[in-house]
């Protein structure tokens, strides 16, 4: 099905977050891996994770970062105007919306680090937190061990004062109560909804084997004038959207299926 049900959005609403837990199938994961290794082979990432000043980068601990992805990437760059992404972000945060930003973190087997405690908004700076939403998607099976994400429910309805965070080279946090956290366990090819005001964040991979996720982040069309960080901004619904035309030059609204195919048997 490409739509949440009612009770997902009603979860939404209320909870802050909803899981999509099979919205890509294997074939598209597939393609998705493969765009993600010619990004490694290529360097064109970077470890951002720093031995605890902020600055130092460390050499032990791993948190590669790749951003953005659309000018990267053909694939990515089709994919927020994917039917069953399109439909589900309207749903959430109503039409017209825009895309204005995405990204992949890429944590190593055993030295991968965690992404602190954060919300988008302490970013973004949305009036209303709820019309914006970012979409993590698990590039590999996220569990607990790995490191998966962590969400704390109804924090949007909470603010948090953010602080440097000495363990990256450039993010905030906060300091969260881990034990109001939920662990988003998926299969590759799960997403999670949350909305601008969630605490999120992510764990140290314990495991042998790398983990990826990938990150969009979507705001309704009424707020790209207001927030922070919208340059570059990319409509996929409503009268300004283009299908990518204006931004890029082409149109890719029906790409998504043939971007695919051309990265799997």
């Amino acid at each position: 099905m490409d739509k949440f049900s009612q009770a997902e959005i009603a979860h939404f609403r209320t909870e802050g977050y909803v899981t999509a837990p099979r919205l890509f199938n294997a074939r598209e994961v597939q393609a998705m891996q493969v765009e993600l290794d010619y990004f490694k082979q290529n360097g064109l990432g970077r470890n951002v994770a720093t031995d605890g000043d902020g600055q130092t980068h460390s050499t032990t601990q791993i948190n590669y970062q790749i951003i953005p992805l659309n000018d990267k990437s053909t694939l990515f760059r089709a994919l927020p105007f994917a039917p069953h992404v399109a439909t589900r972000v309207g749903q959430l945060i109503g039409e017209p919306f825009a895309r204005h930003l995405d990204q992949i973190f890429l944590k190593p087997g055993r030295t991968g680090a965690g992404t602190s405690w954060h919300t988008d908004n302490a970013y973004f700076q949305l009036s209303d937190v709820t019309k914006g939403v970012g979409m993590w998607v698990a590039l590999h099976d996220a569990t607990l061990a790995n490191g998966t994400l962590h969400v704390i429910p109804r924090s949007h309805l909470e603010t948090f004062a953010h602080t440097r965070d000495l363990g990256s080279d450039h993010h905030i946090t906060f300091a969260a109560d881990d034990q109001r956290a939920v662990p988003i366990e998926l299969a590759a090819g799960g997403a999670v909804f949350f909305n601008y005001g969630i605490g999120h964040g992510t764990k140290a991979n314990n495991t042998d084997a790398e983990r990826a996720g990938l990150a969009y982040h979507f705001l309704h069309a009424d707020y790209v004038a207001t927030g922070r960080l919208t340059d570059g901004v990319v409509y996929i619904t409503g009268p300004q959207a283009s299908g990518g035309l204006h931004e890029y030059g082409v149109n890719v609204a029906d790409a998504w299926a043939q971007e695919v195919a051309a990265r799997t048997p």
